[in-house]
C-alpha cells in the first residue's frame, strides 16, 4: 500500500491544501479540521484503499488510517508544506457545534501532540517498575534516579507541552504560549511557595500553586492570550511591532495568569479530582465498569479524550489514577477478544484476514482497526465487547487496579501496571482474562452476519436471458473490463463490480426498469435502483465532475421512473475529450456483494440494449 499517495489523495478530496486549518494525528487516525466543510468529499475518502472509515466527531474530521497513520500524515504535511493555522484569516463556513464539542475539540487538539511525549515517559516508568521488581536495577542507585527523572520531565513540564497544542488550537504564538507555561513553573515560584509567605502583584493578592503536572491553568491561560495577542497586534505600531506585540502578550497574560486564570485552572482541577475520588470511595467498580463498556461509544463520539485531563491530573499528582487505565485496559482486551472470535468464525477470507490483524493490534491496546474495521460494522461483536469490558471494568474497579504510567492500556503495556502494589499487576492480568473470556464466549454465541466471499467476476461469452436478472447496455461502444478504468475507486471495485465502456455514441439510455435514486446537478452520474433490487450507478468519464454539467443536458429528475431504453442523458463525447477528460463509463451494480455469482460479458463491441452483466440469481451461466 503507497501511503504516500493515499495522502496526496486525501488532500485533493479534502479541497487541497487551502482547505486544512488543522492537521494531527494520533495513533490510527489524522485528524483535520478546515475552513469550508462544504469542500470535503467523506464518502469518497472513505471508498480510498488504505482508508478504514472516516468519523466526523468532536470538531474534527477523522480519518481512521491504522498503523501507518505516520507515512499518510508526513505525506500530507510535505503536501502542505506550511504551518496550518494562522495565514488566511478565521475558518470560513465553519460550524461551531454545542459547548461540548468545543470542549472536547480542545482538549483533543491540545493532547494530540503531547501524546509521544507522556506515552514514551510512561513506558520508561513501566520499564523502570520491570527492572525494579527483578532486581536488575536498585531504587536508590544513580541510574534509577536519571531514568525516573527522564519519565517525570513530562508531567512536571505538562503544562509547557500543553500550551503547544493549546496554541494550535487557539492560533496563537506557539513560543510565547510556552514562555508563560514556564513563567507557571519557575523555580521562583516554587521557592515563594515553600516559603509561605503571602505575596502580591501590584497590590492584588496572588494565590501560589503549584502547577507542575496541572492541564487546566495553562488550557485557559492560553485561551485568554490568543485574544490579547489579537489586541497587541492592532495597537502595536508597525515600526515597533516585533518588540512590543510580545512585551504586551508577556506583560498582561503572564500576571493574568498567576492573578486569576491559574488558581481558577487549579480549583477546577481540584474540585473534579476530588469528584472521582468521592465516587471511587463510594462505588469503586463504578467508572471502571462504565469505561470498560462504553469506551468503543466514546470512541465513536470522539469524547474519549474527555477524561484524559483527570487521568493525567492523578498522575502527576498520586503517581497512579484509576479513572483511564483500568477501565480502558478491560475494553481493548475485550475488543481484540471480540474481533479474534470473528476471525475464527467467519467464512470471509478478506474479514478473517482483517479480523486477525486488527484483532492482535486492539490486544496491544489500539483499537480503532478493530472497532471500525470489524466490531462496528458486525454490531453483534461490538455489543459482545462492550458486556465483556463492563464485565472486566467491575473487577478492575472492586479489586483497586490502578495504573501507573500513561500508555495505551493493553498487553504490550501491561508493564504500566506494576507498582508499589505487588498484587496491581496480578489484578490487572485477571481483568485481562475476565474481557478474553466472557467476550469471546458472548460473541461466539450471539455470532454475526458473515458477509459472503466476493467470487472472482465470471466473464462469458453470453449472460442469462432471464430480462429479471440482467442489465442491459446503456450505451454503444466498446465494453471492457472494469480494471482499465484508470481511477482506483472504480477499477478495484470499491463502489461495485460491473463493466466500463468506452461510448461512441454521446447517448446514455436506462440499463433497467426502475426508479432514478441520484442523479447530481453536473449531470455525468445516475443511479437507478431497479424493480427487482438491484442497484446501478453509471458514470461518463473520469473527473468530468469538474465540468459542472458542461457539454452534458438531461431533463432528468430524482424520483422519475424509467424503463430499460429510456433516454438518459446526452453528452458531447467530441467537446468532453477535447478537455482532456477520459471518457470511459463505469457501469456498475452497487450492491454487487448480494449477487455473489454475478458474470459480466466479454470486452468487444456492444450496442444498446445489450446484456452485458447477469446477476445469475439461480446461479446460471457461471
Amino acid at each position: 500500500m503507497d501511503y504516500n499517495k493515499l495522502g496526496l489523495d486525501i488532500l485533493a478530496l479534502v479541497g487541497g491544501k487551502a482547505n486544512v486549518s488543522k492537521l494531527t494525528h494520533c495513533a490510527t487516525r489524522l485528524r483535520m479540521e478546515f475552513n469550508d466543510d462544504s469542500r470535503v468529499d467523506a464518502k469518497a475518502i472513505e471508498a480510498l484503499p488504505g482508508v478504514i472509515s472516516v468519523v466526523e466527531r468532536g470538531g474534527q474530521f477523522q480519518i481512521v488510517v491504522g498503523n501507518n497513520v505516520q507515512q499518510t500524515f508526513r505525506a500530507l504535511q510535505k503536501a502542505i508544506g506550511q504551518p496550518l493555522g494562522k495565514p488566511g484569516g478565521q475558518p470560513k463556513n465553519k460550524a461551531k457545534g454545542g459547548v461540548f464539542t468545543q470542549i472536547i475539540s480542545v482538549i483533543s487538539t491540545t493532547f494530540t501532540p503531547v501524546i509521544p511525549a507522556i506515552t514514551g515517559a510512561g513506558m520508561i516508568k513501566a520499564l523502570l517498575a520491570i527492572l525494579k521488581l527483578t532486581g536488575a536495577i536498585s531504587a536508590a542507585s544513580p541510574t534509577y534516579h536519571l531514568l525516573d527523572t527522564i519519565a517525570d520531565a513530562a508531567f512536571f513540564f505538562l503544562p509547557v507541552l500543553l500550551a503547544y497544542g493549546a496554541s494550535i488550537k487557539f492560533e496563537c504564538n506557539p513560543i510565547l504560549a510556552m514562555t508563560i507555561a514556564g513563567a507557571l513553573l519557575h523555580p521562583n515560584l516554587a521557592q515563594m511557595l515553600a516559603a509561605g509567605s503571602p505575596i502580591d502583584f501590584i497590590g492584588i493578592p496572588v494565590r501560589l500553586a503549584d502547577y507542575a503536572g496541572s492541564v487546566l491553568p495553562i488550557i485557559f491561560t492560553v485561551w485568554l492570550m490568543s485574544y490579547i495577542e489579537r489586541f497587541a497586534e492592532k495597537v502595536s505600531p508597525t515600526m515597533i511591532k516585533f518588540f512590543t506585540k510580545p512585551m504586551i502578550i508577556l506583560l498582561v497574560t503572564t500576571p493574568l495568569a498567576l492573578v486569576a486564570v491559574g488558581p481558577f485552572g487549579i480549583f477546577l482541577n481540584d474540585l473534579v479530582a476530588s469528584g472521582a475520588a468521592i465516587i471511587d470511595g463510594k462505588a469503586s467498580w463504578l467508572i471502571p465498569m462504565l469505561m470498560g463498556g462504553l469506551q468503543p461509544f466514546l470512541v465513536i463520539t470522539g469524547t474519549a479524550w474527555a477524561m484524559t485531563p483527570i487521568a493525567t491530573g492523578q498522575l502527576s499528582k498520586n503517581g497512579f489514577e484509576m479513572i483511564n487505565g483500568p477501565g480502558m485496559l478491560a475494553s481493548n482486551i475485550a475488543q481484540g477478544a471480540a474481533t479474534l472470535c470473528v476471525a475464527f468464525r467467519t467464512k470471509n477470507k478478506n474479514l478473517r484476514q482483517l479480523a486477525s490483524s486488527a484483532g492482535f493490534t486492539a490486544l496491544l491496546g489500539i483499537t480503532e482497526p478493530s472497532l471500525y474495521g470489524v466490531t462496528l460494522k458486525l454490531r453483534k461483536p461490538l455489543i459482545a465487547a462492550m458486556i465483556g469490558g463492563g464485565c472486566a471494568g467491575v473487577y478492575a474497579g472492586v479489586s483497586g487496579l490502578v495504573r501507573y504510567a500513561f500508555v495505551s492500556p493493553g498487553l504490550a503495556a501491561l508493564p504500566a501496571f506494576i507498582g508499589e502494589n505487588p498484587m496491581n499487576i496480578v489484578h490487572a492480568l485477571i481483568t485481562c482474562v475476565i474481557a478474553i473470556v466472557v467476550t469471546f464466549a458472548l460473541t461466539w454465541i450471539l455470532g454475526f452476519e458473515d458477509p459472503v466471499d466476493e467470487e472472482e467476476v465470471t466473464v462469458t461469452d453470453s449472460v442469462s436471458s432471464d430480462d429479471d436478472a440482467v442489465l442491459h447496455s446503456p450505451l454503444a461502444g466498446q465494453l471492457v473490463a472494469l480494471e482499465q478504468v484508470n481511477d482506483d475507486v472504480f477499477s478495484q471495485g470499491l463502489l461495485g463490480k460491473g463493466v466500463a465502456i468506452v461510448p461512441e455514441q454521446g447517448v446514455l439510455c436506462a440499463p433497467v426498469d426502475g426508479e432514478i435514486v441520484t442523479f447530481l446537478p453536473s449531470k455525468h452520474a445516475v443511479g437507478i435502483k431497479a424493480d427487482n433490487g438491484m442497484e446501478v450507478l453509471m458514470h461518463i468519464g473520469i473527473d468530468t465532475v469538474n465540468l459542472n454539467g458542461e457539454h452534458f443536458s438531461s431533463q432528468l429528475q430524482v424520483g422519475d421512473r424509467v424503463k430499460a431504453g429510456d433516454e438518459l442523458v446526452r453528452f458531447d463525447i467530441a467537446a468532453i475529450t477535447a478537455l482532456g477528460y477520459d471518457i470511459i463509463t463505469p457501469v456498475l451494480v452497487v450492491n454487487s456483494e448480494q449477487y455473489p455469482h454475478l458474470s459480466c460479458r466479454q470486452p468487444g463491441p456492444v450496442n444498446f440494449g445489450e446484456q452485458i452483466v447477469a446477476l445469475n440469481t439461480k446461479e446460471q451461466n457461471v
